[in-house]
């Protein structure tokens, strides 16, 4: 049922739009009453008492800074996109100015519901994300581009008169002038056309009387005139004239700029605007004229950049808010004497990679003739949900993902190249809030295995150990850069870190020749571990499935690639270290009557297609796993239903957790009163048992009782 909210203001006061966990809930104050509904079955939202505008669709006219937007989300919430207008910016043969302006054009109509999608990349097929996303399209005529902008002209405000003559920057200060007003940044060419197509809007602002000729001066008069305006949750950093991320910038009202760390004066401006942003909450988007020094500049304040120099339509696809569909985990077969060897394939921190080439790549026929890491970005929970969802649906079970450096976007706490911690590696201050950020989306997305750029001091260690309980573990890169090797550490008795050796190999010979200087030395009496990093660009999934040949060839019938979550499942397990006892192989699920199967109370996704769901209604239910002989266990976690996107109000209240050697005396090693958090996640002083229970006696308000995933960590 479609529902339609009336909020009740008084003039001078503050709309509340509050946030609840999952992100697909939203809190509304209504006429004074607090009630929650899903954001996909809001249909519009009405306002009295104040001052607004409506456009002829009958909906509010937002600013920048009346979005919905939550403190635990990198993105705001959108409504649910309608009927979307498209534009193939190609075909219609725009300039890098026109994009500009049609991408501004988009962030400002789509915050108050997404109307318009532009093709500007075209590396994938057009339809892809579209359908993958389920939109209802009306394409726009290429040939008479404009009309576009006819069709939206009453939510526009007027113009941004700009020239690129002196230098291109003119163009980003343009653009965050015209997501502050709701403008339309043009030059005089621009303006022209627009007239001509019958809409002589009036110039707000005009720019082309200034005379400035650097980036830092261009940037300087931003900071100093319109900064303080400017939504610093988001700053954009993206180049002139490359307009794929200003619908979300200008949706928000952020700062768009292009600063360049390498020279004193633009970093120095640039560390200003960092240093008003939050850590553990606020981002950068888009890239930096060179990697190391920009990712470094922003990781050195606690932020993370994500990286989308080309990534489109975020305005929409963000708004497509469904919970991520996390796939089941196989089970893994018992530790042998052998040689694990696990593969990454990078770039998946970029997420216009994520979107655009990985599309293409993930296509390949060799995907899924052995197992494959993916490195995918963490930040596509808010980003484009059903994007991970369309890879998730398409992965075998050969098919592993991973996130990139460092987490949640591309932080670098060291830079081995450089020689340089950027995050302090004597305080936690910056550090501590990007792994609790990183948490949350590690949970969101299913990732268990993150890759570090490069390195990590203790107290970094110690971060992503304490904050990051989700981890499997950690992966740092090798560049052979100091003598000698890497070592592999295991943090707080529980997390190994291990070095990609080597990290972005070039090819299977490289990866294989790595390897190798480890697997000569395999002696067979304890297990071996290699792993390593290929360049996607040079070592497809049609390439790498070479590599099962090449290491057999190295050791007959001693070598097994595996998934990076068995991979490190089998190493703490050989180091008798703490493991997900669930993921074993010989583990037997049973329980009371179950609505839908009894495995999925154990299979690696607390999503609610893979939910244990009891059969009665009466509030009650158990899951027991028997791990066939015993273990010494020291933690367990429960998910609950609002773990796998669920209203919380269905989470189970009241549980034990109990443990058996034999299966008829039980202990109870934890119990559970009046819960309302998405996970349980206990450490327990060390208890031998073969056997777990979860005993629910108060499930959720309809009287079901839903177990999104159970995990067991022991050791032998």
């Amino acid at each position: 049922m479609r529902k339609t909210f009336l909020l009740v203001i008084a003039l001078l006061g503050t709309m509340q739009l509050m946030a609840q966990q999952p992100a697909t809930m939203i809190m509304k104050l209504t006429n004074g009453a607090v009630i929650r509904t899903d954001v996909n079955e809001v249909e519009k939202i009405t306002f009295a008492d104040t001052l607004y505008n409506l456009n002829q669709s009958g909906y509010r006219i937002l600013e920048a800074d009346e979005l919905c937007w939550p403190d635990d989300r990198l993105l705001p919430h959108f409504l649910p996109p309608g009927t979307i207008h498209t534009l193939d910016m190609n075909s219609a043969k725009l300039s890098d100015e026109e994009r500009v302006m049609f991408c501004t054009l988009q962030g400002i109509v789509n915050r108050t519901r997404p109307r318009i999608l532009l093709y500007n990349h075209n590396e994938e097929p057009q339809s892809t994300w579209p359908t993958a996303h389920d939109l209802r399209l009306a394409p726009a005529s290429a040939s008479k581009p404009y009309t576009l902008v006819k069709h939206f002209e009453e939510e526009i405000e007027g113009l941004v008169l700009y020239s690129n003559a002196l230098t291109n920057h003119y163009s980003n200060l343009a653009v965050t002038i015209a997501g502050l007003d709701r403008l339309l940044p043009v030059t005089e060419e621009i303006r022209a056309k627009l007239v001509a197509n019958g809409m002589d809007f009036p110039v707000v602002e005009d720019l082309t009387q200034l005379k400035m000729t650097t980036a830092y001066d261009v940037y300087n008069y931003l900071y100093t005139h319109y900064w303080s305006r400017c939504n610093h949750r988001l700053l954009i950093s993206e180049r002139p004239n490359i307009p794929y991320v200003h619908d979300i910038g200008v949706a928000c009202g952020s700062a768009c700029v292009w600063l360049d760390p390498r020279v004193q004066t633009e970093r120095l401006l640039l560390d200003k605007m960092l240093k008003e942003m939050t850590p553990g909450r606020d981002f950068v988007l888009g890239w930096y004229p060179e990697e190391r020094s920009g990712v470094g500049e922003a990781t050195k304040y606690g932020l993370s950049t994500v990286p989308a120099d080309f990534f489109e339509n975020t305005t929409v696809y963000s708004a497509v808010n469904k919970p991520v569909r996390i796939p089941p985990v196989p089970k893994r077969p018992k530790l042998e004497n052998k040689i694990y060897a696990s593969v990454y394939i990078s770039d998946g921190d970029n997420i216009q990679y994520c979107q655009h080439a990985m599309a293409k790549i993930f296509l390949q026929s060799g995907r899924g003739k052995m197992p494959m890491n993916w490195t995918i970005s963490p930040a596509l929970a808010d980003f484009a949900p059903m994007m991970l969802n369309y890879y998730y649906g398409k992965a075998s079970t050969n098919d592993c993902f991973v996130s990139g450096p460092s987490g949640v976007g591309y932080a670098m706490p060291y830079d081995a190249h450089n020689s340089r911690y950027y995050a302090a590696s004597t305080s936690s201050k910056t550090i501590t809030p990007y792994t609790q950020l990183t948490q949350r989306y590690l949970e969101k997305t299913g990732l268990r295995v993150i890759t570090i750029w490069d390195d990590i001091s203790a107290t970094q260690r110690e971060a992503y150990a304490l904050n990051c309980p989700y981890l499997y573990g950690l992966t740092i890169n090798d560049w052979e850069r100091q003598t000698g090797r890497l070592t592999a550490k295991v943090q707080s008795g529980w997390l190994p870190i291990t070095p990609l050796y080597p990290c972005y190999g070039n090819g299977v010979d490289v990866i294989t020749d790595f390897f190798y200087r480890d697997i000569r030395n395999f002696s067979g009496r304890k297990p071996m571990f290699v792993t390593g990093q290929a360049t996607v660009w040079d070592a497809g999934p049609d390439k790498l499935i070479a590599l099962k040949d090449r290491l057999d060839a190295l050791s007959p019938g001693n070598v097994a690639i595996v998934r990076a979550d068995h991979w490190f499942s089998y190493y703490n397990e050989a180091q008798h270290l703490p493991f997900n006892i669930t993921l074993l192989q010989d583990m037997e699920i049973t329980s009371s009557p179950v609505k839908s199967r009894a495995k999925y109370a154990a299979d690696g996704s607390p999503s609610d297609a893979y939910m244990w769901i009891s059969k009665t209604t009466d509030g009650t239910g158990w899951v027991q796993l028997d791990f066939k002989e015993p273990f010494e266990i020291s933690r367990y976690v429960v998910r609950h239903a609002e773990a796998g996107g669920l209203d919380p109000e269905l989470n189970s209240r009241d549980f034990t957790v109990e443990t058996s050697l034999d299966g008829e005396t039980w202990t109870t090693i934890g119990t559970h009163v009046g819960n309302t958090s998405p996970v349980t996640d206990a450490n327990i002083t060390p208890v031998q048992a073969q056997y777990v229970r979860v005993n629910v006696t108060n499930g959720g308000i309809d009287g079901y009782v839903r177990i999104g995933d159970i995990e067991v960590y022991g050791t032998h």
